[in-house]
């Protein structure tokens, strides 16, 4: 073990402080030479943030000198969160200890009680800057061209506008939208300095206000040379050679079922009815992995992009699109390589009774659209009804089985959010024309269920199999968040009856929708519940997802446009079909898998913010045209500065205090604004009419003012709602703390392919593939040899 090593090992294992000379000792060093370097070492230690240092100069953990590292995010207004790994809740920073602070820094604090009782941070010192790069507007100043130009940031929460230095601008002229690097940061007498690295559009050309927040989310807009070679190597057709060892259900009739604008088809379904009286549902999702293989350059732009970015006006795919829309798509009516999940379910409970999991070839039979879908089941378009005559019977045959799926996770106590989706549509210049609401029908619905049934049983398939393996977990709501919601909640009548301490399951929160459903508030509600939650992210833990009420969840369906998916097929194909379940490949993946599920995550998360910065830049955009406008809106939000008002078609603004008609004071404890003179009350959920008073595009802002007075609906609930919450889903015992330095869950010894419950082996090479021949694949893959898959592993060891 090395000096590093043994340091951080001596002084974790220690709860105070320790001398250096206390350290030497321990240590047993005799020399100045070996001195000098536990200093240096020491040193370096304490740059980097693993240990602390007293003014007495003793070391410490962070954590027994109070003091935590982490990087920090700075809001506009001043003051920042610091994100301490390993621990729950951020520590705010007021806007005095910010000095020579800038987003994204990693700094070191010591924490503090405010007068408060909270906890605070008082700036130590910077560990390391994190700002590189950043997105901005060229800018010269007003009437003196010959000046220095400077860059304004686009993130707001960058609070320097740094010069560009001589000769670095690339060419640029006012009102370019650059990226620039950092070259100096400002030292009290100087702004600071940058060289601009691209020139992405003037700010007033079509889609370069898109693109400014593409580069601003460092998401790449083009595939490196060597990843499009090798893409352009890929057949346009599936090889009948690689049919080899797959089930052949070609003969199967099987549909996609997506979006009309859809050209990345991953997943195929099909549905019978078998003879004793269970239902068959197979989810086939496009083999990705057979075309992207592991280190290739495909497989290292997949892993760096981690998924594919949906905007407003344009796609930013995961995967070039000679794969997404080509021959990893499940065209019609051409052959395509899958992995399939086939289940057996039960009438009665909605239980997967048996299951198999393998390689196949499909041809999908019909690519169907929600809305067809939609038409079929709800018999609304005589048109697409005679169309697609032969298929009705099964079409309702799938409602059938997504409403008995439905039942049994609500009978489970998962959470339904019914969140209308909004759909910005621009016009060829990039201006939001329209925005539409876009609501879940029983189509959308009804696949649902279905992939969430796949992903929930290949999960458990191969938790079973205790070997490593990417899940997507949702962990339960931190306690505090869930004491502010029920407050919430209370003030619409609805009380938790619950002990102090007490956990609790997703029914108690699926218990208050239903007892708000088709409340004026409900959408408001929803909304506050989901931001108590935790944020849902990739783990290669099984720790259950609290949302869907289940201790097993991982994402199987997805591949072309989300990486943890590809993983997930490459991981089936090695322990199930490869029967490779050796100590060297256990070992690998142990490895590997926790570092590709937290990249995963963050990869999602920059996706989403992206996503949701487009879509308030087009729906301000789509309001500033409308100045002066009436609209009827909903309260969704209440503050001490004013309230935030919802449309019908989900844009949000905000009425400030200052512009309403009488002096307002807040109402915390009922969230609620009332009139010091008018003695007029606006709550959460009240209706009211309110004018377009401002748009700043800039900060993706609305402003609004309240033109009619809150209109109180007569369904408001007189009689207060009791609900007695019910005792949380019992932790696994692998349920741990996830810091650094955290062992991962002892594992038993992979179960054995070949044994009962193992997944379905393809045929050895050479062999024909299979054919269903009408068959349901279940029962095909038993007469053609292949063991059956059922719900235990034989031997595995559970994590419960």
């Amino acid at each position: 073990m090395n000096l590093r090593d043994q340091l951080l090992e001596i002084i974790q294992a220690s709860d105070k402080a320790l001398t250096v000379d206390q350290l030497t000792e321990r240590l047993s060093l005799e020399s100045t030479d070996a001195f000098k370097e536990l200093i240096r070492t020491l040193n370096t230690l304490e740059e980097e943030g693993l240990i602390g240092r007293t003014r007495t100069n003793r070391y410490g953990t962070l954590a027994v000198l109070g003091q935590a590292a982490g990087i920090i995010s700075i809001h506009q207004r001043g003051f920042g969160f610091l994100s301490v790994e390993g621990e729950t809740e951020d520590v705010f920073l007021p806007p005095d200890q910010l000095k020579d602070v800038y987003h994204g820094d990693t700094i070191l604090v010591k924490k503090r009680e405010d007068n408060r009782g909270k906890t605070e941070g008082v700036l130590l010192k910077v560990l390391k800057r994190g700002l590189k790069e950043f997105v901005g507007t060229y800018t010269l100043p007003s009437g003196r061209l010959d000046q220095f130009a400077f860059i304004e940031p686009d993130d707001k929460r960058i609070n320097f506008w740094p010069v560009v230095n001589p000769d670095k601008s690339l060419g640029a002229v006012d009102g370019h939208k650059v990226v620039v690097r950092i070259t100096k940061y400002p030292d009290g007498r100087f702004a600071g300095a940058c060289d601009v690295v691209r020139i992405i559009g003037h700010k007033n050309d079509p889609g370069v206000d898109i693109l400014s927040i593409v580069y601003k989310h460092g998401i790449p807009t083009e595939f490196p040379e060597d990843v499009i070679d090798q893409a352009n190597a890929v057949p346009d057709e599936a090889d009948e050679k690689d049919f080899m060892g797959r089930v052949d259900l070609r003969n199967e009739t099987i549909f996609t079922i997506d979006g009309e604008d859809a050209k990345d088809l991953d997943d195929a379904v099909h549905v019978k009815k078998l003879d004793n009286g269970n239902y068959e549902l197979g989810v086939h999702i496009a083999d990705v992995s057979h075309y992207v293989t592991e280190g290739s350059p495909l497989d290292v732009e997949a892993f760096e992009r981690g998924t594919s970015v949906y905007l407003v006006d344009r796609v930013i795919p995961m995967l070039p699109h000679r794969l997404s829309n080509g021959i990893c798509s499940l065209n019609p009516h051409v052959n395509r390589l899958t992995l399939s999940c086939v289940m057996e379910i039960s009438p009665q409970n909605g239980k997967v009774v048996n299951h198999e999991l393998f390689p196949s070839v499909i041809k999908t039979t019909e690519r169907m659209t929600y809305t067809n879908v939609r038409e079929i089941i709800e018999r609304d378009d005589e048109a697409t009804l005679e169309r697609y005559e032969p298929y009705i019977p099964l079409f309702d045959l799938m409602a059938e089985l997504a409403e008995v799926l439905r039942t049994r996770r609500n009978s489970r106590g998962a959470i339904n959010f019914d969140f209308a989706e909004a759909k910005v549509v621009v016009d060829e210049e990039g201006k939001p024309a329209d925005i539409v609401l876009r609501p879940r029908s029983v189509a959308e619905k009804l696949i649902e269920e279905f992939m969430l049934a796949a992903n929930e049983t290949v999960a458990e398939h191969f938790h079973k199999m205790d070997v490593p393996f990417i899940y997507r977990v949702h962990d339960n709501p931190k306690p505090d968040k869930l004491d502010f919601f029920f407050d919430f909640v209370a003030n619409f009548g609805v009380h938790i009856e619950r002990f102090k301490g007490q956990k609790v399951e997703p029914k108690t929160l699926q218990k208050i929708l239903k007892a708000i459903s088709g409340e004026p508030e409900e959408p408001v509600i929803s909304t506050i519940m989901l931001r108590s939650m935790q944020q849902a992210k990739y783990d290669d833990v099984s720790l259950g997802h609290f949302g869907l009420a289940t201790d097993f969840y991982t994402h199987f369906t997805s591949p072309i446009r989300r990486y943890p998916d590809l993983i997930v097929h490459r991981l089936m194909r090695t322990y199930a079909f490869n029967s490779d379940v050796s100590e060297k490949t256990i070992a690998k993946y142990e490895e590997r898998l926790d570092s590709i599920a937290e990249q995963a995550s963050k990869r999602e998360r920059r996706s989403v913010d992206a996503e949701r910065e487009t879509q308030s830049l087009k729906k301000a955009e789509y309001m500033e045209s409308r100045l002066g406008e009436e609209f009827d809106g909903v309260v969704s939000g209440v503050t001490n500065f004013g309230m935030f008002i919802e449309l019908p078609n989900t844009i949000e603004g905000l009425v400030r205090l200052q512009s309403m008609d009488d002096y307002y004071h807040f109402d915390e404890s009922q969230l609620m604004l009332l009139g010091e003179r008018t003695k007029r009350q606006f709550r959460i959920g009240d209706a009211v009419r309110v004018k377009v008073d401002a748009v700043n595009l800039d900060e993706r802002t609305i402003d609004f003012t309240v033109v009619g007075m809150p209109k109180r609906e007569q369904s408001r609930r007189r009689q207060p709602t009791t609900i007695k919450a019910t005792e949380g889903r019992p932790k696994k015992d692998d349920k741990k703390g996830r810091g650094r330095d955290d062992k991962r869950p002892k594992r038993g010894k992979p179960g054995k392919p070949g044994k009962p419950g193992q997944a379905g082996k393809p045929s050895k090479p050479g062999e024909k593939p299979k054919t269903s021949q009408g068959r349901s694949a279940l029962d095909l893959k038993k007469k053609d040899g292949q063991k059956r898959t059922g719900d235990a592993k034989r031997g595995a060891k559970k994590r419960r």
